[in-house]
């Protein structure tokens, strides 16, 4: 069955199960790197706040053989949890002053997502684009992340600039940076079990060590490659400049400079990896980037 006439089947058998004075409609939900998601928004009359539930796990489970009987169950149970968290009033977002503090930054590839940057404020880096969010936490919704349009911006009465600045300070203080060895950090990855012979993980290029760049929660750590300072100081331990590879969107892996690395090799690698390793969603890009420690400033490889 395609997502349309399932979305068309699931909206019918909601409203029916909801019954008189509830409307469920699909909207298409655009993600990063073109990424198209489909929301079911089911709502009575005078609703504040609405969730939004994304039919692809739904269809892939139907298509799996789960009944369909079963999957709007399951719908309406997603349904029934995200309005009960939803219950929570966000008319704290329509004022500046409320949520300038925790207005952040992020990093996405600006090949793919043309369509996603023209609805959303953002601040062009080499061939990446700086964006917006509001970083939500509290009791109800735990942590979470509001996407800055241009609506947004536009009902705060702010601009570019300003979100940029506030995002410059508040990111880097609500999310510190951390850089650490990648086999410490593959080490922690792998199963207790293994490793048990004596055999080192895996965490060099070529017998050079390489580090993981991100923030201390490891969501949207990429944009650390932002925070001033930070490149140098790394370039300071490291003796030199260095590759930056995007890994994600959530980290980039760093590899000294010496002379003798092959670009091509690492550009293969990138591409390799964002191809079989990373969640379409959460590539950055296929670019080698460089940090230049003497202009302090990072260029495309």
């Amino acid at each position: 069955m395609d997502m349309e006439t399932f979305a068309r089947e699931i909206c019918a058998a909601v409203e029916k199960e909801l019954g008189i004075g509830f409307r469920a409609e699909v909207r298409e939900v655009r993600k990063n790197n073109g990424i198209l998601l489909h929301g079911l928004l089911a709502s009575s009359e005078g609703q504040a706040v609405v969730p939004t539930i994304y039919l692809e796990r739904f269809l892939e489970a139907y298509e799996s053989g789960a009944a369909f009987e079963e999957v709007v169950c399951r719908v309406l149970s997603a349904y029934e949890e995200a309005n009960t968290k939803g219950c929570i009033d966000m008319g704290f977002f329509r004022s500046f002053e409320d949520v300038r503090d925790r207005i952040c930054y992020r990093l996405i590839g600006r090949k793919g997502n043309e369509g996603l940057l023209e609805g959303i404020p953002y601040v062009g880096f080499l061939n990446l684009a700086i964006c917006f969010y509001y970083s939500y936490h509290g009791e109800m919704l735990g942590d979470g992340t509001i996407l800055i349009h241009n609506s947004h911006m536009e009902m705060w009465g702010t601009c570019t600039a300003e979100l940029f600045d506030l995002a410059g300070r508040n990111t880097r203080r609500l999310f510190p940076w951390k850089c650490r060895g990648l086999d410490e950090v593959l080490g922690e990855m792998a199963d207790p079990g293994e490793g048990a012979d004596g055999e080192e993980t895996e965490g060099t290029f070529r017998g050079i060590p390489m580090k993981v760049l991100t923030n201390n929660k490891g969501i949207h750590g990429a944009a650390c490659i932002l925070y001033p300072g930070v490149l140098d100081s790394v370039a300071q331990e490291m003796g030199g400049g260095f590759f930056i590879l995007p890994s994600s969107v959530h980290e980039v892996i760093l590899l000294p400079d010496t002379g003798n690395e092959d670009s091509g090799e690492l550009k293969k690698i990138i591409s390799a990896v964002n191809t079989t390793q990373v969640a379409q969603e959460e590539v950055l890009s296929d670019t080698l980037y460089r940090y230049d420690r003497a202009d302090k400033r990072v260029v495309i490889a």
